[in-house]
């Protein structure tokens, strides 16, 4: 008994180090960090700093959108848990130990009690399967790296979001601003009409149509404000406050015209079906569903293992000693032909797994082709916008300066104010499209990443020399759309 006793501390010991020590297999450290953006040569959890004083750049919307979007937490907690089945996996080949102990007493009639007392260590280690383990091991690797090309492919929608959301919020804000100097034109050429009524140089009808064309102006400035408080809200949800909190924003540059983007798109096709994260995945899941193939092949094979058991007795006070060690031959003979739909089942997925990874590559495809489609046009869009923005505020100024000075029609001046006011909108929708397009062809190319942030315009720069945070990765040339 006291040898038991032995080997029941020895094996609570070892168990305190497995306790002691919770990722033994070291599973963890091939998942990719968690979603963050880092300043070049800063230290520590991007995600541990406080919310930043004053203005948010556009690095510092994104920053906060993957620390504190919930979906960014989801799928690295779906990591992990990919991560401990690898571990699972690892540990079928290690040996089981396993320690059973009893104590019992009967009593039969008046004869006294008799006390029993028992206690065994049993030792299982499976020597050879024909490959189960080996295919259960690779089915748990791939599906590992697919979850890390989900989590990858998941921080890029939400970065895509949120740069979205920035753009949007700027691109309100912008809007609100032209209809308030839409707004005072049209209280400019109210006036103006409204002197020139009293005066006797001007009727009635322009009088009224220069102050319906002032009550629109204002109705387009109260809209206009309210589409920035919507937008103000979804910025604080993305970045994960209260959508009732004001977030300040650092002004966008919209004065800068782009050069023309040229690219050739059988080559962007190629790169982004090298780089996108949810391919990557999928090509992950078509391995892992090979390798469970060949685990189910396998699950119907014979397999052997060394046994070794030490037992200890004590029956009415009477010690018995037994030890026992072998080798285990275990050939399934029938199952029921359980096996074989297991391995039409795992053929089947396979074939699924295949036909999702072909969709998808076709799917790249046109994303690659619809965003380059989007960025040549928005591109072409805010150099035309320039010159129509231009060319419509001459026309305004003309066409009030001519009504002023008595020589032109109220009908003339509404109609020129009518097309600055569509001139700003769109050289406003033109200016942000185009930031967004960029942003949306990188994530089409899977290279959507903070070197993005560095050529995404915005006063004062603040987003420069920053880089992705994943240790040990060499930061490659991205596509600068």
């Amino acid at each position: 008994m006291r040898s038991a006793l032995y080997a029941l501390l020895l094996l609570s010991s070892y168990q305190n180090i497995s306790w002691a020590s919770p990722d033994p297999f070291g599973t963890e450290a091939l998942l990719p960090q968690k979603p963050a953006l880092r300043t070049e040569g800063a230290v520590g959890d991007p995600c541990a700093e406080a919310m930043p004083n004053g203005a948010l750049n556009l690095l510092e919307v994104v920053n906060l959108a993957l620390c504190n979007n919930p979906q960014t937490r989801v799928v690295w907690a779906n990591s992990r848990v990919f991560a401990a089945q690898l571990g699972v996996s690892k540990a079928a080949y290690l040996p089981s130990v396993n320690l059973d102990g009893s104590v019992s007493s009967s009593k039969t009639g008046n004869a006294p009690s008799v006390d029993q007392r028992s206690i065994s260590l049993t030792l299982s280690y499976l020597l050879y399967d024909f490959g189960l383990r080996a295919a259960n091991l690779e089915t748990a690797r791939q599906l590992l790296v697919a979850a890390s090309a989900t989590q990858d492919s998941t921080v890029q929608a939400i970065f895509i979001a949120a740069v979205q959301a920035y753009y949007q919020e700027q691109a309100t804000m912008a809007a609100l601003d032209a209809a308030l100097e839409s707004e005072r034109a049209a209280r400019e050429s109210f006036a103006a009409a409204e002197a020139r009524y009293k005066a006797g140089s001007a009727t009635p009808a322009d009088k009224l149509q220069s102050q319906t064309a002032y009550s629109q102006a204002t109705l387009n400035r109260i809209t206009a404000a309210g589409n920035l408080k919507n937008a103000q809200g979804v910025l604080a949800n993305m970045i994960g406050m209260d959508a009732n909190r004001n977030v300040s924003l650092v002004p966008a540059n919209t004065t800068s015209i782009p050069n023309e983007f040229e690219g050739e798109i059988n080559s962007l096709i190629e790169e982004a079906r090298r780089r996108r994260p949810d391919l990557q995945a999928a090509a992950a899941q078509v391995k892992a569903a090979q390798a469970s193939i060949d685990a189910a092949r396998a699950a119907g094979n014979p397999s052997i293992s060394l046994n070794a058991s030490a037992e200890q007795f004590n029956f009415a006070g009477t010690n018995s000693h037994g030890s026992l060690i072998g080798i285990n031959l275990n050939v399934p003979l029938f199952s029921g032909y359980a096996p074989t739909y297991s391995v039409r089942a795992a053929e089947a997925q396979m074939d699924a797994r295949n036909a999702q990874l072909e969709q998808l590559r076709l799917q790249v495809a046109l994303d690659v082709w619809t965003s380059y489609q989007q960025l040549t046009t928005a591109t072409q869009s805010l150099r035309t916008t320039a010159d129509l923005l231009n060319s419509a505020e001459q026309s305004e100024r003309v066409a009030l300066g001519r009504y002023k000075a008595g020589v032109g029609s109220m009908l003339d001046v509404l109609n020129a104010q009518s097309a600055l006011a569509s001139a700003r909108q769109q050289r406003i929708q033109s200016t942000f499209s185009w930031n967004i397009s960029r942003a949306t062809l990188a994530q089409a190319m899977g290279s959507l990443d903070v070197s993005l942030l560095q050529t995404l315009s915005d006063a004062g720069g603040q987003s420069a020399g920053v880089i992705v945070q994943k240790p040990g990765e060499i930061p490659s040339q991205k596509i600068q759309p």
